[in-house]
């Protein structure tokens, strides 16, 4: 069998593609090049599975070229009822990758996907850059890159503006590193939800860098309340712009976006959390807001030169807003530390 580098391009044009799994291993590296836009179908009978273009098993992938991905979510986007049907049925991922190792991604383009954009699970070593994302606002679970059992992922240089969170990171994910990455709109860069399921966790993110432009959110972990025993630790985010967002800094231990939720405490530890040199506007009097829980309070939480001004009508100036936290404040604070 060829051990060789084997190579598949897709010219530019435009085609229709159904779903698809490239499975390996492979006996040596291979490399996708999509210059030309990719379709996805548009049939309900083929919208509830978890991808449309799927990588498994695969060593060395390389995935770049210039192309787009076309989800045409528009066709999907009214059959997500998750919001309110808990047995909710997935519509397809543009892209999953399944155990991946030692792989980059670049140079692509992905617009209005059915779910997520692009999804990362069981990956180690995996260098994303270049990417373009597209979706409208209001479009549902259209994360922007969503990250889980994945190690030592690096995503930088890239444009992320989608109806969910630009960047998500959820149980499993560590040695993450997110830098030059402009997002909005969207729900911001997230960690979790954590703790829906026991002895979760999450550990070494670093966000630097970054730009978010009238998202919902700015940087934000959350946690299921209530929430079964987890760990989330050693984060650190400096180097960011805010610009009329409406969250900046969040922490939310409250999570819960579905009624009647029960009134109970996150049992989520978060600890070892940096926020550095973070500056801009807010779209909300509460520039700063850590909601920690009150069995498991937050720990080691720093604020550090911090200066984010409320961008509303004339009135009182941002304020923070402080719960179960435990940490420090070094330097100028606007607003006014809580810690």
């Amino acid at each position: 069998m060829w051990k060789g580098k084997s190579r598949v391009v897709i010219p530019k044009g435009t085609y229709m593609l159904d779903s698809v799994i490239f499975r390996g291993p492979c006996n040596g590296p291979i490399m996708f090049i999509i210059k030309g836009i990719l379709k996805a179908s548009t049939d309900p009978h083929l919208f509830f599975i978890d991808h449309w273009i799927g990588f498994q098993y695969i060593d060395g992938l390389v995935v770049k070229g210039g192309g787009s991905l076309d989800g045409q979510g528009p066709s999907a986007w009214a059959y997500n009822d998750c919001s309110s049907n808990p047995n909710c049925k997935p519509l397809p991922v543009s892209m999953r990758f399944d155990f991946v190792t030692n792989s980059r991604v670049h140079h692509l383009r992905s617009i209005n996907s059915k779910n997520s954009h692009f999804n990362l699970f069981a990956c180690n070593n995996v260098n994303m850059s270049h990417i373009r994302i597209s979706a409208p606002e209001g479009s549902p679970n259209t994360d922007g890159i969503h990250i889980g059992s994945s190690t030592n992922i690096r995503i930088t240089r890239s444009i992320i503006g989608t109806g969910d969170d630009c960047i998500s990171m959820v149980s499993g994910s560590q040695d993450i590193h997110i830098s030059g990455v402009s997002c909005g709109p969207g729900h911001g860069i997230s960690i979790g939800s954590l703790g829906k399921s026991p002895k979760e966790f999450v550990t070494g993110i670093t966000v630097t860098n970054c730009t978010f432009r009238g998202t919902q959110n700015g940087v934000r972990i959350k946690t299921w309340a209530p929430s079964l025993a987890s760990v989330a630790s050693n984060f650190m985010f400096q180097n960011i712009f805010m610009d009329n967002v409406n969250n900046p800094i969040i922490i939310d231990q409250q999570y819960c976006p579905k009624p009647y939720c029960k009134d109970d405490d996150s049992k989520v530890e978060i600890s070892n959390v940096t926020f550095r040199n973070i500056w801009g506007s807010s779209s909300s009097k509460v520039a700063v807001s850590l909601q920690c829980s009150g069995i498991v309070p937050c720990h080691n939480i720093k604020l550090v030169n911090i200066n984010l001004s409320y961008n509303g009508p004339q009135g009182p100036p941002s304020t923070s807003s402080c719960s179960n936290v435990r940490g420090q404040s070094f330097g100028p604070q606007i607003p006014s530390s809580c810690i």
